[in-house]
């Protein structure tokens, strides 16, 4: 099994900046896939970011993140990192950590979850 948990989320102002780091264990070598999903109020969980742990460092980024999230991994620390910028009030959300081993699953439905945690955008 794997274990995620994130840390980080509050609360931030309009056009704020926020990171939210996750650390992996466990059965870690599984893992090739890792990134970030997120739950606004009374909505689907959606992709945001995600990264290949693996050569080549591959990203995806949901359209409404693009130029203003970044995602980066350390497969060698366990870490992912999502950093967050000019954020929108339509960025709150319950953020989760994801992994995977299949690029597809990580997009869509992946196999491993952190707890989550809340990022709030207000003024």
């Amino acid at each position: 099994q794997v274990q995620l948990v994130e840390y980080g989320g509050g609360l931030v102002q309009p056009g704020g900046s926020l990171s939210l780091s996750c650390t992996a264990s466990g059965r870690t070598s599984v893992i090739d896939y890792v990134g970030w999903f997120r739950q606004p109020p009374g909505k689907r969980r959606e992709h945001v970011a995600s990264i290949s742990w693996g050569s080549g460092g591959r990203s995806d980024y949901a359209d409404s993140v693009k130029g203003r999230f970044t995602v980066s991994g350390n497969k060698a620390e366990n870490t992912v990192l999502l950093q967050m910028s000019n954020l929108k009030l339509e960025d709150t959300a319950v953020y989760f950590c994801v992994a995977d081993s299949f690029l597809w699953r990580v997009l869509s439905s992946p196999s491993y979850w952190g707890q989550g945690t809340q990022v709030t955008v207000s003024s």
